[in-house]
């Protein structure tokens, strides 16, 4: 069943639609929009990781922090980062492989101000221009690791069919020392609410 999102029809992304390469999902993503307990907006920026390169928290293997990561696609995986803040990632793959998208930046469009009130800020370009800015804004622990993303209190909605396309940029990510030119970041050309902007492809 479809979502009116801004006057259209929007699709839910279900489990299935999780279960390709991190690369593949996370340049999907870009322009697919994630509520959280119907807080959240446009997905402006995401990052790939995957167990087969050093960057990614399942390179060595299952851990219990890393577990769900290893779990059936369409998850979140949520971790906290630096002792600071929290990051929400959408695990990829069959169940045991170990990968997900980590959602990096957002375009507020739902709650903006409840987003405001937990970032203690009023710059609406901010609220969510980064990992931990995002975790902040949407309200995320460590109570939502592991849970579907397919069921409240997530909302991930597919861009809508009849919506222009969108021309997304390519770049290495960002804040690794490991497979630091990997270029797996991914993001919505021309959005103000990047977290960074993204380097000139070198020639």
């Amino acid at each position: 069943r479809g979502h009116r999102l801004a006057g259209v029809m929007s699709q839910p992304l279900v489990q299935a639609d999780f279960a390709g390469d991190a690369a593949d999902v996370a340049r999907r993503l870009i322009g697919a929009t994630l509520l959280v307990d119907g807080v959240g907006g446009v997905i402006v920026e995401t990052e790939a990781y995957d167990q087969s390169e050093p960057a990614a928290h399942t390179h060595r293997g299952p851990t219990p922090r890393n577990a769900a990561m290893f779990g059936p696609p369409g998850h979140a995986y949520v971790y906290f980062n630096y002792g600071i803040h929290w990051c929400l990632n959408f695990v990829c793959r069959e169940a045991g492989h170990g990968a997900g998208v980590l959602i990096r930046a957002l375009q507020p469009t739902h709650g903006v101000d409840v987003m405001r009130t937990r970032r203690g800020m009023d710059d609406e370009r901010l609220l969510c221009a980064g990992p931990g800015r995002v975790g902040q804004a949407l309200g995320i622990g460590a109570a939502h690791y592991g849970l579907p993303l397919d069921a409240a209190p997530f909302t991930v909605l597919a861009a809508p069919a009849d919506a222009a396309p969108v021309q997304v940029l390519t770049g290495p990510r960002i804040g690794i020392s490991r497979a630091v030119d990997v270029p797996w970041r991914f993001g919505l050309a021309c959005s103000r609410h990047l977290s960074r902007g993204f380097r000139p492809p070198r020639t």
